[in-house]
């Protein structure tokens, strides 16, 4: 009796969506390419550590070809590539995490007010279409022109660099998010259960963090996913036109931008970041393929 109610004890929805997420070849492929990128710029410094050379031995050992000495070889100011790499994946990480949760939270704040409350609808709406129509690449050069010489006087170079990039490219990138959470909202606000609290006279905040918003994290986590891998790409593109980080602050973008001088002499200085961002955003995009087929209802029940 006990074994026939095992069996028969339904499946918890965490672990249907992962019984589907695991049918999807490619997302199950992009999470361990993701896992193994991640854990080679965290944990790769703890097994690799760079020589302290000095500026004299470093002159001496620059433009090296890979070897045991130097895997990925060394830079022209004599660097280790395979410590700059790990340094630089940290940063572009961090970059496109960061970034994403900027936009993740404006896309659904605007598209939660916009779908859920009428009168904000039309503006809210027209805000979106209005930075939808401004050219992205242009804006955030402007952005970094006018205020990144202001932040590092405040917070360092670095610091000041790195919050200018992540909020100018999140704040950037929520409209599709807002989107897609408003279509969601429109919905939803007619279901039955949204009905009966309303008539029941709760508030409206009470009703969007109880009732709205645990039901939109779905399409909200796989535009996530999408916005990792938008924010990488904007980032190495500001960085390989060398208004991103400082110099010694390095990213892959920014390394792809170094090595651009000798890509006829070393072509693997533009091809080790080069692969490292194909396979991040690679990566992300198989994994919200995946995430948009598990958290489909219609799709598990097949």
């Amino acid at each position: 009796m006990t074994d026939t109610a095992a069996l028969d004890k339904p499946e918890s929805q965490l672990a249907a969506v992962w019984r589907q997420f695991r049918q999807h070849k490619g997302a199950v492929f992009g999470l361990c390419v993701l896992g193994l990128l991640v854990a080679f710029v965290l944990l790769g410094p703890y097994l690799w550590q760079a020589e302290e050379l000095k500026v004299s031995e470093a002159l001496k050992v620059k433009n090296k070809p890979p070897s045991l000495r130097f895997p990925l070889g060394t830079d022209q100011l004599g660097r280790d590539m395979l410590d700059r790499m790990m340094s630089a994946g940290q940063v572009s990480l961090a970059v496109g995490f960061v970034a994403m949760l900027i936009a993740i939270f404006f896309g659904t704040f605007i598209g939660v007010m916009a779908g859920y409350f009428k009168r904000l609808d039309g503006p809210l709406m027209r805000l979106t279409d209005m930075f939808l129509a401004l050219p992205l690449i242009p804006l955030l050069l402007v952005m970094v022109m006018l205020f990144r010489d202001r932040l590092a006087k405040v917070v360092g170079p670095e610091m000041g660099a790195f919050l200018l990039i992540v909020f100018a490219i999140g704040a950037t990138s929520w409209m599709h998010a807002a989107r897609i959470v408003r279509g969601e909202v429109l919905a939803l606000k007619e279901r039955e259960y949204v009905l009966a609290a309303r008539s029941i006279g709760a508030p409206p905040r009470r009703i969007i963090l109880r009732h709205i918003l645990p039901n939109v994290v779905s399409p909200v986590m796989v535009a996530a996913t999408l916005g990792i891998a938008e924010a990488i790409i904007t980032e190495s593109v500001l960085s390989f036109l060398g208004l991103g980080f400082p110099p010694d602050f390095p990213t892959w973008g920014r390394l792809l931008h170094d090595g651009l001088s000798y890509m006829q002499l070393y072509p693997e200085r533009v091809i080790w970041p080069g692969l490292a961002i194909s396979l991040t955003v690679l990566s992300v995009n198989y994994i919200g393929d995946g995430l948009r087929d598990a958290l489909d209802p219609k799709a598990r029940g097949r």
